[in-house]
């Protein structure tokens, strides 16, 4: 994420009442699903599978600043992983 970001840190609209209980992050995370991205209270935002090509999951909603002449970030890397697969 923050390759595609270009940053350590980054604010995103965040409207989601779910989210990883934190008595299981450990066992996700030994499981191979990193946990990427926090809120500032701490809990869980993003996650990625490091060894898939392209496997990112957002509790926030990236299409809510998305734009059709300035797409959001998530998009153009997902495009352009896409791409390269191809």
């Amino acid at each position: 994420m923050a390759a595609i970001y270009e940053a350590s840190a980054a604010v995103e609209p965040f409207f989601c009442s779910f989210g990883l209980n934190p008595k299981y992050r450990s066992a996700v995370e030994e499981r191979g699903l990193a946990i990427s991205g926090t809120g500032t209270d701490g809990a869980a935002r993003v996650f990625e599978l490091p060894e898939h090509p392209f496997f990112i999951a957002t509790l926030y909603v990236p299409q809510a600043r998305h734009r059709p002449e300035r797409p959001h970030p998530l998009v153009t890397a997902f495009v352009a992983a896409a791409a390269a697969r191809n």
